[in-house]
C-alpha cells in the first residue's frame, strides 16, 4: 500500500515540507524531544530518503514546480526553524553528506550576541535542576510545584518566562543577569553549556558558511515574534530581512511562522512585503490548492517512528487521511 500511494499520480501532485528545529548537540532531544532529535535520528532519516529515491529539492524549486504541476515524483522539501547553532554543527554534516539542500528559517536578533537564547535555557536549566529545579523556579517568575520533566510542565516555564519578562520589561542585560542568578541557585554549570554553544543561534559567519554551502536562508522574523499591530509586524519582517541580506547578500522572499502562529490578518501584511510563501506547523502536505501563505509542513520529531516517518514523507498518512481511513481531516 505504501508503495502504490508512493508511486501515484496523487502523491507526485503534492510536497512534503519537512520541518525540522534542533539536532541535538548534547542532550536536547531528552529534554524536549519535540523539537530537538540526536544527529543519529536525523541522519538515518537522511539515509531513508536517499535509500528510498526520494527527489530533495529546495524550497524554491519545490514550490515553483508545484503550483506549475511538473513536480518530480517522490519530492520532498527540508526546512529547519530559528538557525540555531546545531545545525551548523550537527546537521549541516549529515546534509552535506547525503547531498541534500536545505532551507533556514532564521530568526536573526540573537545573531550577533553569543549567548544563549534567554527563555528556553532558563526551561533547560530548570530541567536539569530535576528535582531541585523548585529552588530557581520562582525567579523567573514559574509558580511552583511544576513536573518540570513533564512536556507540559516545560511549555508552562517557557509561558510563565516570557510573560514575566514582556511584564517587567526586562533587558538583554537583565536576562543575563538573571540567568546566571538561576545557574547559581541551581547549581548549574552554565558556562559548560555555553562552550557547547546549545540553545545558541548561528553567528554571522555561520550563516555565512550555510549559505556557501546551498542552503537557502529565509525570513523568521527578527525578534521571534509575530506581533497583532501592522507596523510593528511589517518592522519584523523588515528588520529580519536587512539583516538576513547583510550576511548573505541574497534576497529572502519565503517566510515561517514563529512557533506556527498565524492570523488571517497577517497575510495581507506579508504580501505587502514581497513574500511569496509562508509555512506553518499544520500537518499535511502541500498541495496545488494550498494557498501559499498558509502552507503546512511534516513536523518530524524524536516521537516518530521509522514506519509513521514512512508513512508522511510517502504520502500515505495523508492519503489514508483523505480516504477517511486515516482519521482526521485532509490537511
Amino acid at each position: 500500500m505504501l508503495s502504490l500511494i508512493r508511486n501515484s499520480a496523487w502523491r507526485s501532485a503534492r510536497l512534503p515540507i519537512l520541518c525540522y528545529h534542533g539536532i541535538a548537540i548534547d542532550d536536547e532531544d531528552q529534554w524536549d524531544p519535540s523539537l530537538y532529535m540526536s544527529q543519529h535520528t536525523f541522519e538515518g532519516r537522511m539515509r531513508f530518503l536517499k535509500e528510498g529515491g526520494y527527489n530533495v529539492v529546495p524550497l524554491r524549486e519545490g514550490l515553483r514546480r508545484l503550483y506549475e504541476g511538473s513536480l518530480a515524483p517522490r519530492t520532498v522539501v527540508i526546512t529547519f526553524d530559528d538557525g540555531n547553532h546545531d545545525f551548523h554543527a550537527r546537521a549541516l554534516p549529515v546534509l552535506r553528506r547525503y547531498g541534500f539542500p536545505a532551507t533556514v528559517y532564521l530568526t536573526t536578533f540573537y545573531c550577533d550576541f553569543n549567548r544563549p537564547v534567554f527563555a528556553v535555557f532558563c526551561s533547560y536549566l530548570l530541567w536539569k535542576a530535576g528535582a531541585n529545579a523548585a529552588r530557581g523556579a520562582e525567579l523567573v517568575g514559574v509558580r511552583t510545584p511544576l513536573d518540570f520533566a513533564s512536556g507540559e510542565g516545560r511549555l508552562a516555564v517557557l509561558d510563565a518566562i516570557n510573560r514575566r519578562a514582556c511584564e517587567q520589561g526586562w533587558t538583554a542585560e537583565d536576562k543575563d543577569g538573571i540567568a546566571r542568578d538561576l545557574e547559581r541557585r541551581l547549581g548549574a554549570d552554565g558556562e559548560a553549556i555555553r562552550r557547547k554553544r546549545i540553545l545558541h543561534l548561528m553567528t554571522p559567519p555561520e550563516v555565512s558558511e550555510c549559505a556557501a554551502a546551498g542552503v537557502d536562508i529565509e525570513l523568521h522574523t527578527h525578534r521571534h515574534r509575530t506581533p497583532d499591530d501592522s507596523n510593528l509586524f511589517i518592522r519584523e519582517i523588515r528588520d529580519n530581512r536587512n539583516s538576513i541580506q547583510e550576511i548573505t547578500h541574497g534576497h529572502p522572499v519565503h517566510f515561517c511562522y514563529p512557533s506556527g502562529v498565524y492570523r488571517s490578518e497577517f497575510l495581507p501584511w506579508l504580501r505587502s512585503e514581497g513574500v511569496e510563501s509562508a509555512t506553518t506547523c499544520e500537518s499535511g502536505l502541500a498541495a496545488p490548492t494550498s494557498d501559499p501563505l498558509l502552507l503546512p509542513r511534516i513536523v518530524d520529531t524524536t516521537s516518530l517512528d521509522d514506519v509513521e516517518f514512512e508513512a508522511c514523507v510517502s504520502g500515505a498518512a495523508e492519503g489514508f487521511r483523505w480516504a477517511g481511513a486515516w482519521g482526521g481531516g485532509a490537511g
